[in-house]
């Protein structure tokens, strides 16, 4: 089978093709693409068998100009970038590198609190300048009520970073779960009573738009709000607002309606209570390594079935 990387997932062509030594034993041709341009998709892998990339959006147009594919191996966790429908359609199997980034997305929402209560960002201007006082003391995470809405894998584990720090972590989730020191309640107590809210919820009618003005209302003047799971989770006018008007003490956003680079419109960008970060939560090297095993075993387990 021919099986295209489209890009190089954050690693070297090297560390790639060596990874794929067992796949080309098997009499499989590897491909891996050292750039990521989006505009070549189509080229790239027209005669594809397997296409393997992170999160670039696949659409129709995609899988009608590569007749050949049968499988795709999604290098991310999230699979709302891909026409899931086309591919059921086709008969293309999707897997996705689920758990890779768990520890990489709980560090950066800490990071995220920490630098919002730190006011990180903003000293490290005052300092640069070599002119005036630093900012108003920040604030401690320890003993804040951290809020966490979903709980899956990188929920829980950003539970336990936080408790080390020594926060109190309540919690919602759509169904009922047991997490060690985590209490389970209702939507608008999480609202009412935490000091930190992080989302750890994916994508899909249910949650576009989970976070509105009427949300913010019911949140503390004092909290901040924390999103490394999908921008349209939160009305990015509806928080824009709310912080431009001082109804909220900050947001740390590594998402957005639309994959960085933003339009220059974003009502975002100019608003100094603020932690905007391109979508890199998932990016560390350790990460990379793991989903790169992930995605090449899920291809091994295919062709091998085949």
């Amino acid at each position: 089978m021919k099986i295209i990387f489209l890009e190089p997932l954050g690693l070297s062509v090297e560390r790639i093709e060596k990874e794929c030594d067992l796949l080309k034993s098997l009499g499989h041709e590897v491909i891996v693409y050292a750039d990521r341009c989006p505009d070549k998709n189509i080229e790239r892998a027209s005669d594809a068998d397997i296409v393997i990339e992170s999160n670039m959006p696949l659409r129709k147009d995609f899988f009608d100009a590569c007749p050949n594919l049968k499988m795709l191996s999604i290098a991310f966790t999230g699979l709302d970038h891909i026409d899931l429908e086309e591919c059921e359609k086709r008969g293309i199997i999707v897997n996705n590198a689920a758990g890779y980034s768990t520890e990489a997305v709980a560090e950066e929402t800490i990071c995220m609190m920490i630098g919002l209560y730190r006011h990180v960002i903003e000293n490290d201007k005052i300092t640069r300048s070599c002119e005036g006082p630093s900012l108003a003391p920040g604030r401690e995470i320890s003993n804040k009520t951290v809020g966490i809405i979903g709980l899956g894998a990188i929920g829980q584990r950003t539970a336990k970073l936080a408790q080390a720090f020594g926060c109190k972590v309540i919690a919602w989730n759509r169904t009922p779960k047991d997490v060690e020191g985590v209490t389970l309640v209702d939507k608008e107590t999480l609202l009412k009573e935490s000091d930190i809210i992080t989302l750890h919820i994916a994508l899909n009618e249910e949650t576009r738009n989970f976070i509105t003005a009427k949300e913010i209302g019911m949140m503390k003047p004092s909290a901040i709000i924390i999103n490394a799971a999908r921008g349209p989770i939160i009305n990015t006018n509806d928080i824009a607002e709310a912080l431009r008007n001082g109804r909220i003490s900050g947001a740390a956003l590594d998402v957005f309606d639309k994959e960085p680079p933003l339009d220059k419109s974003n009502p975002l960008l100019n608003l100094p209570n603020t932690m905007l970060m391109p979508h890199i939560g998932f990016a560390t090297e350790e990460a990379f390594e793991l989903r790169l095993g992930t995605v090449v075993k899920n291809v091994e387990k295919f062709v091998s079935a085949c």
